[in-house]
């Protein structure tokens, strides 16, 4: 007991040291927050609402995280910055000593944000104890995790260890023991970043940000950066660019978003060209004239990333020029447990589902968190180019337990970018197969299993079917038409859907076109297309993006 005490009073004399009077050097702005989350949060806290009433139960730990700040510096202006303070005050003042928020993941991501929105805290002067209050919190949290950053979870160490090197440097302007600190990012980065340059939650926009978490860091360890660390970088960079959309937005698959506007980009200039991979971190991308495709053509992820997995697997994305055609609903993270659940869920994808059943099932983790299970165990991938199209074969397993079925799905988009041509099978493989198959389809009320093809459509995408219900015209806000087809193996219609971006305060309604039937023998093939119509030549406005536009 007495070594303990011994150890609290050593650790709060080192908690004692002088504290600077200013940032020797401010961090760059995340750049990561929307204005229009600002106003809302603006908004709500009239009348001197605590930022704790605005973030109850399970957004707590969002609340720590200070994801909020972003979006506040994001809005600008004095009643953004006087609001931020406050809800700083307000949060120094109830958590100032380690406990809740202070895990090394959580505490990283609040310093981070506390160092790159310090010049814009300080555009207008805070008082002299403010201030003061400000830099010993920052200070104390810095040297807390400068002795915890380990225990953090192997994927999240590189993006910790960046946040102290960002705060060590904003304090004193350098790392402390730059040499230890560059050798122990290397080793994360090796850990985290797989030989192909993928991660095992198989997130674009959570490779984006372990992305620039290793390039930042870098800059600030300027001549101690590691050969591991530099590979790292080298290795994550092709892959980047082929989970990029021909718009520049990122494939939106695994509870990742687009990215924030523009930091792609930067991100990607300050690293080296690469050979891209033919299957970057298990998705599959057909790219051709001012149209791409990408498809997640792998399992969900296992292990910790399953806690943010979606059950997706053969889901695709389309973009054409600026505009998004084809989407997923995307992560409901941002917008609560209900919508972030049913964002995960199969039917919330531009995939096949059967009976309205996912690929993979949600269960509660020991931990609280609920995790993906019981996903595919075989899914087979197969990519090949001919004169005229780009191809990409594969097939999952996920419902042949249940129901005897494998899912086939094949795309082809033509050279000029202006078709897709897309084939879904199901089908039994054996004896086995087709006994659950039969079981399964006298189970119901109807004979046969029944099966839904879903195209959720970006919102700014106009749909319209024919009467017959053979044909839906897509009209893109730049004018742009597209004709989806089938034929004949199912029924399409147009259904509501609702797309869910972390970039927006509240889901935005949006329709979805559905190819549905009933699987009534042994294989059950239904074919459809996606055709550009007319010249396909943008209209004067498809050049800019208005404020109001969903990314």
């Amino acid at each position: 007991m007495g070594r303990i005490l011994g150890l609290e009073r050593f650790w709060r004399r080192r908690d004692a040291r002088a504290v600077p009077t200013a940032l020797a050097r401010p961090g760059p702005p995340p750049g990561l927050g929307e204005a229009a989350r600002g106003r809302a949060l603006v908004e709500a806290a009239r009348g001197g609402r605590s930022i704790l009433m605005l973030a109850p139960g399970p957004d707590t730990e969002a609340m720590h995280r200070f994801g909020w700040l972003d979006d506040l510096a994001a809005l600008g202006g004095p009643a953004a910055r006087d609001l931020a303070w406050r809800w700083i005050d307000e949060w120094i003042g109830r958590h100032e000593g380690p406990g809740e928020g202070w895990s090394p993941d959580i505490l990283s991501a609040r310093i981070a944000r506390w160092v790159g929105h310090a010049a814009w805290l300080t555009q207008t002067p805070p008082r002299p104890e403010r201030r003061a209050l400000f830099l010993r919190s920052l200070s104390r949290q810095t040297r807390w995790l400068a002795r915890h950053w380990s225990g953090a979870a192997p994927s999240e160490r590189p993006q910790v260890l960046a946040a102290l090197i960002a705060s060590e440097t904003a304090l004193d302007g350098a790392p402390a023991q730059p040499a230890r600190r560059a050798a122990a990012m290397g080793r994360a980065a090796a850990e985290a970043v797989g030989p192909d340059g993928g991660i095992g939650a198989r997130a674009p926009e959570a490779l984006l940000e372990l992305f620039c978490a290793l390039i930042e860091s870098a800059e600030l360890l300027g001549k101690h950066v590691t050969s591991p660390h530099r590979d790292a970088i080298t290795r994550i960079a092709p892959v980047l660019r082929g989970l990029r959309h021909v718009d520049g937005g990122l494939a939106r698959f695994h509870g990742g978003g687009r990215g924030a506007p523009g930091r792609v980009e930067r991100a990607l200039a300050q690293a080296p060209r690469g050979a891209a991979a033919p299957l970057p971190m298990g998705f599959a991308r057909l790219a051709s004239g001012r149209s791409s495709v990408i498809i997640d053509a792998a399992a969900p992820p296992e292990g910790p990333g399953a806690t943010m997995a979606h059950a997706s697997t053969l889901a695709f994305e389309m973009t054409v020029g600026r505009r998004p055609l084809i989407v997923n609903c995307g992560s409901g993270l941002r917008h609560g447990p209900d919508w972030r659940r049913a964002g995960r869920a199969t039917p919330s994808h531009s995939t096949l589902c059967v009976e309205g059943r996912s690929s993979a099932r949600l269960d509660q983790a020991p931990d609280g968190r609920e995790t993906l299970r019981d996903g595919p165990r075989e899914v087979l991938t197969h990519r090949f180019d001919a004169e005229r199209l780009q191809r990409m074969e594969a097939s999952h397993d996920a419902w042949r337990k249940a129901f005897g079925l494998t899912h086939d799905r094949r795309l082809a988009l033509d050279r000029g970018g202006a078709v897709l041509v897309g084939e879904d099978l199901l089908t039994t493989l054996g004896p086995p197969d087709e006994r659950a198959f039969e079981a399964a389809s006298r189970a119901g009320r109807h004979p046969g299993v029944g099966f839904a093809i879903r195209f959720h459509l970006h919102p700014d995408v106009v749909a319209e079917s024919d009467p017959h219900g053979t044909t839906a015209r897509l009209t893109l806000r730049s004018g742009e038409v597209w004709e989806l087809s089938h034929d004949g193996g199912a029924r399409l219609s147009l259904a509501p859907s609702v797309y869910l971006e972390n970039s927006h305060p509240d889901p935005v309604p949006t329709q979805q076109v559905v190819l549905s039937g009933r699987a009534m023998a042994y294989a059950t093939l239904v074919r459809w297309s996606l055709v550009r119509m007319g010249d396909g030549v943008p209209a004067p406005r498809d050049l800019w993006r208005g404020e109001d536009a969903p990314a």
